[in-house]
């Protein structure tokens, strides 16, 4: 019984990690590692649901949402910053003035 109510404590502890780490993950330059520890964190709170009822769910939910939210934006950003510099790198008028 004492294991079983550690086990929650765990659990509950854990969700509200993973939403803080998923709200971190929203924020440009440290968001991404803080976003994949959430989803990471996450992972292993569902296996633990499967056991025991979680009081705090919902913020392990918008944990989620948040993270892969700033996962994919960054990534995106990251995509059309690195697609930008290509297309102007090899964008050039061929060397010269106009005149």
């Amino acid at each position: 019984m004492n294991d079983d109510v550690g086990a929650r404590i765990r659990m509950i502890n854990n969700s509200l990690r993973c939403f803080t780490y998923g709200l971190l993950g929203l924020l440009p330059v440290i968001g991404v590692p803080c976003a994949l520890a959430a989803l990471w964190l996450s992972g292993r709170i569902r296996v633990e649901e499967k056991r025991h009822w979680n009081a705090a769910r919902p913020y392990r939910i918008w944990g989620v949402v948040c993270a892969a939210f700033g996962t994919i934006f960054w990534f995106l950003v990251v995509v059309l910053i690195i697609f930008n510099g290509i297309a102007n790198c090899g964008g050039g008028s061929g060397g010269g003035g106009g005149g």
